[in-house]
């Protein structure tokens, strides 16, 4: 039998196409260095040709993060072909590899957020035209909320309530939550639609479109990296705004499973690292002014 990467894929419909190509990549890595070692196809690798893949990972000095993913991806690539039928046994089961560095996010500092909602930003500048209109909107939703970027560019107006204060957002792998917007948040959004889109809407723009950039196409990744680069004092990435929501929550008392909940957490693990991230802030306050840190 073949590799059967592209079955494998179609297997995948309930993830995100970002997790998709990263599952596709990482197994044909895999293929093409069994392949190399005279491997013909799946029942030719049991779990210690596995181990040595990772080993060999390890010798390319690929971070730990990268290997744990791949090995991921081979877990979940072998546990379908046993599942289907293909293999008698499933040889990645129990497959682990190095923990990753566990870095910490990066959370915005107080004086960082308020550079980020000044008017026009560092420099100045009103926020009533068309741009700052949709600039401002956007900065309060990432914050406001915690929505993902992607969450930001693919909202539509009919996903926004502002009567209600709510949101519709597609996560991760198609599933939807709902979130309250801050009224910061309400503020802006409404101020967009109502000013800013008409005045950047263009022949191409799509009718089920809530953000547009400048040429009247929808609102991209990049282009709101851009925005963060005009507001912010120093490079900024949006997921960053994210995580600052995340563990403002937590410094507040909020509880960890809500967290989870608003951040659309498959798995509450991913959450709790937000609790070391404010471990380390309270740790930073207390070396800062405790008479004997």
């Amino acid at each position: 039998m073949g590799w059967e990467q592209d079955a494998f894929v179609r297997s995948l419909s309930s993830l995100s196409l970002n997790t998709v190509a990263a599952y596709r990549r990482d197994v044909d890595d895999f293929v093409t260095w069994a392949e190399r070692a005279r491997l013909v196809g799946p029942p030719d690798v049991d779990h210690l040709v596995l181990r040595r893949y990772l080993a060999f990972l390890s010798t390319r000095r690929l971070a730990k993060r990268s290997i744990a993913r791949k090995a991921a991806a081979l877990r979940r690539y072998f546990a379908w072909l046993a599942r289907t039928g293909a293999l008698p046994t499933d040889p990645a089961r129990r497959l682990s590899a190095p923990r990753g560095e566990g870095r910490l996010p990066h959370v915005l500092k107080n004086e960082e957020l308020e550079t980020l909602f000044a008017e026009g930003g560092p420099g100045g500048g009103p926020d009533d035209g068309p741009v700052g209109l949709r600039d401002r909107a956007v900065v309060e939703l990432l914050y406001g909320s915690g929505l993902r970027v992607g969450e930001l560019c693919g909202l539509r107006p009919a996903d926004v309530d502002l009567a209600r204060g709510q949101l519709l957002v597609w996560g991760k792998g198609a599933k939807q939550r709902q979130l309250p917007m801050s009224e910061a948040s309400v503020d802006a959004v409404a101020a967009w639609p109502a000013a800013g889109l008409p005045a950047m809407t263009g022949p191409d723009t799509p009718a089920d479109v809530m953000f547009v950039n400048r040429r009247g196409h929808r609102l991209t990744p990049r282009d709101v990296r851009r925005i963060l680069d005009r507001r912010a004092a120093s490079p900024t990435h949006p997921h960053a705004l994210r995580h600052t929501f995340a563990t403002n929550l937590l410094d507040g008392g909020a509880d960890l499973r809500a967290v989870q909940e608003l951040l659309g957490h498959e798995d509450l693990a991913t959450t709790q690292l937000y609790t070391h991230v404010s471990k380390e802030r309270l740790r930073t306050v207390y070396d800062a002014t405790h008479p004997r840190a």
